[in-house]
């Protein structure tokens, strides 16, 4: 196994690029204030939060009884994470102040031994460690570790590190293969990956050690859950989990048994993410291969065309391979960065590009869905069809949201999408000693080393959506280095030119076109095809069968009530068509929306109100505008679909 390819410190890139600026520009100066609002309880109409009112109670500094779910800590940690990654790349004193006086709050709710856990500190302080099946301890303590190594790497304060570092500590002694240890693992991962960044972060090997202990132990023997159920006084603190099928938490096998992605879609690719990073530490090619193998059952069989994992509403969770329902299902944006993360991580690993074909659906799509354009509502779940006046409570419909929400009592998803935009940039670029990885075609700025040279790459698109960057290189041009820009699975006619037009011959591997030279004051441009058309599914994929989507690039394209009227799945379209892009800057802030034509049932020939008739179908001519998937109902609440019906001629 090959070195891995690094990221780049976030503060070495700056993106200034017109579609992404509309959300990442709001992190620092709406989305973090906002969010801080909220975990204080002080916004009006929204959910309460309870947060920081849960660490005073702790701290004992406040009166009262824990508040929300058992997993609300991670809340303010996903908050502090995405304030490290501003802070890394915008200094700001009041905002460090802020964060500051949280994390000395946390500090102050730390037990003695290092136990970090308000819900099990206020509330439930002689059940630690006894419901691993449901307490979430162990997810918290990693949401705690990723913020606070992404706070030392930002300002390079301790304290955070300090307060996590004696947490794992605990943990190393409370968990293991001794005797004396508890030999379980966690019902919700995450803190495996969060160990293996704590282990590079401290170089304290035993983190590393228990990161792979719970990956190795998962599924093995006896489920340990099964095994906690049995011990006298469990109480289930989730009715749901009465019943409980290891599918559930990926604890039904050892991970190196498992070759399809099942149960809880979160978990799961928190999970894939942490055996991607131990198989490259302990250069276990047997782990990659699993990881490659859940990867691709994932992208070939149960993945959204937007990027969204997870199609069941009950229980948040994969079930077979092309059930791929529109208006009822999941798709957490939870799930979705956990996937961007996975691939991220496997492109590192073996500079294969066709990861990141995928981590960019996700990021363009569903992710961004996750979030309204003025930063302060937030869908929890990402449907593909939407008719508002059926997702109504208590039926199989009552996950889904027509409009964003300000918050939510579970809210996992909006400090994620906030942590999510803030480190936006570790997508972009990866690098080794001598090569810069473009991996996403986004106007940016980079400044790296490459071969012992400072080197500056600007990346430009004058025409934004025509396939077509300009990439200034500056170095001193002394030695050789190389460029490698990732081809896009969409982009046909893909040409990498001089600043002369002339066409230059890339070697191709992996994806990626590799380009050398010294570099001193270059200017190159990549170009390819990327118009907006037609696609359709899998013909396996029931619900989709007969319909078509439209894309652009990596943009999944949808319509909208407010657009084309009511009863979107009375329109039919002709995907032999020419669509038409047009550039609308009024519309969201500027957005790039199709026009095409289309036919829709008329019900001018139905007789009266029967529900029922013998009468035939009649077409109407309309016309259509269709717009990304990611900003619909950012205007008015109404239908949406991104799977219209084909007219077969």
């Amino acid at each position: 196994m090959k070195n891995k390819l690094s990221g780049i410190p976030l503060n070495m890139i700056r993106i200034n690029d017109e579609s992404w600026n509309k959300y990442i520009g709001l992190v620092k100066e709406v989305i973090i204030p906002y969010q801080w609002k909220i975990l204080n309880d002080l916004e009006e109409d929204a959910e309460l939060s309870h947060c920081i009112h849960n660490f005073k109670i702790a701290a004992g500094e406040a009166e009262g009884e824990f508040e929300g779910a058992v997993f609300q800590d991670t809340d303010v940690a996903k908050w502090l994470e995405a304030v490290a990654y501003t802070l890394f790349c915008h200094p700001d004193e009041e905002l460090e102040r802020i964060a500051d006086q949280t994390i000395d709050l946390i500090g102050r709710a730390q037990q003695k031994d290092g136990y970090l856990d308000t819900y099990f500190i206020v509330k439930e302080p002689d059940l630690r460690w006894k419901n691993l099946m449901e307490g979430h301890e162990l997810y918290t303590a990693g949401h705690m570790m990723e913020a606070a190594v992404a706070y030392f790497e930002a300002t390079g304060k301790e304290k955070f590190l300090k307060i996590v570092s004696r947490l794992a500590d605990l943990i190393c002694e409370v968990f293991g293969p001794k005797e004396e240890q508890l030999h379980g693992y966690p019902g919700h991962q995450e803190i495996e990956l969060a160990l293996v960044k704590l282990y590079r972060t401290t170089g304290r090997r035993k983190y590393l050690t228990l990161a792979k202990y719970f990956i190795d132990q998962r599924g093995v023997g006896k489920n340990y859950f099964f095994w906690e159920m049995e011990q006298e006084g469990h109480r289930f603190l989730f009715p749901d989990f009465q019943g409980y099928d290891p599918k559930y938490s990926q604890s039904h096998l050892p991970v190196r048994q498992q070759k399809t992605a099942e149960g809880h879609a979160v978990r799961a690719v928190y999970m894939y993410c942490a055996m991607a990073d131990l198989a490259y530490e302990f250069q276990d090619e047997t782990l990659l291969t699993v990881c490659r193998k859940l990867w691709e059952n994932i992208v070939t069989k149960r993945m959204y065309l937007t990027g969204g994992i997870g199609s069941s509403g009950i229980l948040e969770r994969f079930t077979v391979d092309y059930d791929l329902p529109n208006d009822c299902n999941y798709s957490e944006t939870c799930a979705s960065i956990g996937l961007a993360l996975f691939g991220r991580r496997m492109a590192e690993i073996t500079r294969e590009a066709s990861f990141m074909d995928t981590v960019e659906l996700a990021l363009y799509n569903t992710i961004l869905s996750g979030i309204s354009l003025d930063g302060k509502h937030f869908f929890y779940v990402n449907p593909m069809e939407v008719w508002p006046d059926n997702c109504i409570p208590r039926t199989s419909k009552e996950h889904v949201k027509p409009v964003r929400q300000k918050w939510f009592g579970c809210a996992c998803c909006p400090p994620n999408i906030a942590r999510t935009l803030a480190s936006f940039g570790q997508y972009l670029y990866f690098k080794d000693d001598h090569t810069l990885y473009v991996n996403l075609y986004v106007s940016s700025q980079v400044k790296t080393r490459l071969s012992n040279e400072e080197v500056c790459v600007k990346v430009t698109t004058e025409l934004p959506g025509k396939g077509k960057y300009v990439i200034k290189i500056n170095s001193k041009g002394n030695q050789k280095k190389t460029l490698a820009f990732r081809i896009p699975a969409y982009g046909k006619d893909f040409q990498v030119q001089n600043e002369n037009g002339t066409i230059l011959s890339p070697e191709i591997s992996n994806g990626y076109a590799y380009i050398s030279g010294t570099f001193a004051d270059t200017v190159l441009s990549v170009a390819y095809q990327e118009k907006a058309g037609f696609i359709r599914a899998n013909p396996n994929v029931r619900a989709d069968a007969g319909k078509v989507a439209m894309m652009k690039g990596p943009v999944v394209y949808c319509l909208e009530e407010v657009d084309n009227g009511k009863n979107l799945a009375s329109i039919y379209v002709d995907a032999d068509q020419e669509i038409k892009e047009i550039y609308e800057p009024e519309v969201m802030g500027g957005t790039l929306t199709l026009e095409l034509e289309g036919k829709r049932i008329s019900s001018d020939n139905w007789s009266g109100q029967s529900l029922y008739g013998t009468e035939k179908r009649k077409l109407e001519d309309v016309k259509l505008k269709a717009v990304p998937y990611s900003s619909w109902g950012n205007r008015k609440a109404g239908e949406m679909t991104v799977w219209i019906k084909e007219l077969i001629r």
